[in-house]
């Protein structure tokens, strides 16, 4: 390989540095009917305000916990997520932010790292009909840390308004170290999800619990209550992100006014 040509975008990314054997593709990313169970609940608005990062408020102290089966993703294949988002704004306009994901695939979870910056780590998440209930579950080693379920197919929602919010600004922390140990990277990442048509959307009624765990703390955001949940299926497309904000030019700037 001629490393000069590291500068090419399709040859600048990824370990190792081989032509032809990455360990992910480029972006975008296309995926083929993503199935989403969503489950918004309230949680503790202390504990809220100590996990976000500067630039983003929380209107109210909501989570949007997902299970999530990707059986149709270029260049990922096909694998199982689960996590938490949280709603959000950022300079008064609203959008999510991803706090924790887990994945069952190394593709995705190498690429949504090191391109993006998702918090993503390895877990055994799990989308699935059980009888009359749409049940979701996420282990992590031999430890259950998350179960949801819903009643499968209750209510059908309106698919329009399903798509819109699907199409709205996510953030995320892209946070990489120097091979010294130093901070090289800290940023606010913005990105958008596009080419979205959501063919179907169903709610009902929904129960979240979580177990504690080390290192998967997601009850670190407790459940308070249900609010509501939400189960549909959709094509759509990963493009590359933004910076929204960079922490550390941010930091050094500040220390210069000082």
């Amino acid at each position: 390989m001629d490393f000069m040509d590291l500068k090419s975008k399709k040859k600048a990314f990824d370990m190792p540095v081989i032509q032809g054997n990455p360990a992910y593709t480029v972006a975008p990313n296309r995926f083929v009917n993503r199935e989403y169970f969503l489950i918004t609940y309230e949680t503790d608005p202390d504990a809220l305000a100590r996990i976000l990062p500067p630039g983003l408020e929380a209107p109210e102290p909501l989570v949007k916990y997902e299970f999530m089966r990707m059986p149709n993703s270029s260049g990922f294949g096909e694998f199982n997520e689960s996590g938490q988002v949280i709603p959000v704004t950022f300079e008064g306009e609203p959008g999510t932010y991803v706090h924790s994901m887990f994945l069952d695939c190394h593709p995705p979870i190498a690429a949504g790292r090191e391109i993006w910056g998702f918090p993503k780590k390895l877990g055994s998440p799990k989308l699935e009909i059980d009888g009359d209930t749409l049940l979701g579950t996420l282990d992590y080693g031999k430890t259950r840390i998350a179960t949801g379920t819903m009643g499968f197919k209750f209510e059908e929602l309106d698919k329009l308004a399903v798509q819109e919010a699907l199409g709205g600004q996510n953030f995320l922390v892209k946070s990489i170290p120097h091979v010294d140990g130093t901070p090289a990277i800290c940023q606010l990442v913005r990105y958008q999800m596009t080419d979205i048509r959501v063919k179907w959307a169903y709610t009902g009624p929904a129960a979240l619990e979580f177990h504690a765990h080390a290192l998967a703390p997601v009850n670190e955001l407790p459940v308070k209550r249900v609010i509501s949940a939400s189960h549909f299926i959709a094509d759509l497309t990963l493009p590359y992100g933004e910076v929204a904000l960079d922490y550390l030019s941010f930091s050094e700037s500040y220390a210069a006014s000082r």
